[in-house]
């Protein structure tokens, strides 16, 4: 299916039925699933002192229920919807109720359309999250990059901000990206082995 079909800001303003069909059942998914152990060692990480925050482009909610604190979503995420014409917003839990008889979320305060707190196609990224994210990539000595083949902007640059301050960059993730070269080091197993190996060499 084609993304800008159904997750686009434009096509939740034009059916916002269609959008809730295709996106109703992900969310309840997403809702369900649990951190795996890459995730569980990037807080352990941070608990630690040796992480200073975690930058995702995920919208799951997995990172802050690991346990990581400093958490800078740059897409957003499904833990909160909010009305678009009253800003009444609501936690996951509570958005299923909100769904009328032809699928579609309304605000139970005005009657507005709920939308999900994540960045759909069309949509600007969160100017603050984008910002905290180059100031922690200008100030790292080490961005561990986990999962991603970086190359998605804006947050497949950040690397290149902590290369050009004076800091290194490791990988964690299978198959090539655009800092291969650059890296200190490059792991290609999967990040739910890699990162707690990781944590049990530091132990």
């Amino acid at each position: 299916m084609d993304p800008f079909e159904v997750a686009s800001i434009q096509a939740f303003k034009r059916d916002p039925k269609r959008f809730w069909d295709f996106y109703r059942p992900r969310f309840s998914m997403l809702g369900d699933r649990q951190p795996n152990p890459a995730h569980e060692a990037l807080a352990e990480l941070e608990a630690r002192g040796l992480l200073d925050a975690v930058i995702t482009q995920n919208i799951d909610r997995l990172h802050r229920a690991a346990g990581t604190r400093d958490l800078v979503e740059v897409h957003g995420s499904i833990a909160t919807s909010s009305c678009t014409a009253c800003d009444a917003t609501y936690e996951l839990e509570r958005v299923e109720a909100l769904f009328d008889d032809e699928g579609v979320a309304l605000c139970s305060s005005c009657g507005g359309n709920v939308k999900p707190d994540v960045i759909l196609f069309g949509e600007m990224l969160p100017v603050e999250a984008i910002e905290r994210a180059r100031e922690l990539a200008q100030a790292a000595d080490l961005m561990i990059c986990v999962g991603s083949s970086l190359e998605v902007f804006p947050a497949a640059g950040l690397p290149e901000l902590t290369l050009a301050s004076g800091g290194e960059v490791a990988l964690v993730t299978i198959g090539p990206t655009p800092y291969d070269g650059d890296a200190v080091v490059k792991l290609e197993g999967d990040v739910a082995d890699e990162l707690p190996a990781i944590l049990a060499a530091l132990a």
